[in-house]
């Protein structure tokens, strides 16, 4: 399977706002996703398959220290590995960009996420009580770091 990773434009944002509706219970605005086109330390990246928007990656690079805001992918793209194609290159934008780590939030009880993010070499590294709401529940900080 062909997934094709290129940078987030305004063409892609009413694509990944249905992912984000699909996919969380608080999901970024096309606005939201939008204001993130003219910001100078986000990096958002869009994965495609055969033409059509499978999953993106958002995230933050403040002072060589990235920080993941959301990876989602669609429904029936699903276990075709868009979100570990995703996450490598992240990986590789930032390591070009000379930053040390990234980090991330995920809900405590989403196994599958937790599974990836190590199977992608990262690190469990503390606990955000309280962090998430609808419903209230922590977030597992984890970190993965650059050499």
């Amino acid at each position: 399977m062909n997934i094709e990773i290129s940078k987030m434009t305004e063409a892609d944002i009413k694509n990944i706002a249905k992912i984000e509706q699909e996919c969380f219970q608080d999901p970024w605005s096309e606005k939201s996703l939008f204001e993130e086109l003219e910001n100078p330390v986000a990096d958002f990246f869009v994965a495609k398959i055969d033409g059509e928007t499978a999953g993106y990656i958002g995230s933050f690079n403040v002072v060589g220290e990235v920080s993941i805001t959301n990876v989602a992918v669609g429904e029936k793209f699903r276990k075709k590995g868009v979100a570990t194609r995703l996450l490598e290159h992240l990986e590789k934008v930032s390591r070009e960009k000379n930053a040390e780590f990234i980090t991330l939030e995920v809900r405590e009880s989403n196994e599958n996420a937790i599974a990836l993010y190590r199977k992608c070499g990262f690190s469990e590294v503390g606990l955000r009580k309280n962090f998430y709401s609808h419903p209230t529940e922590n977030a597992v900080l984890m970190t993965k770091t650059l050499e």
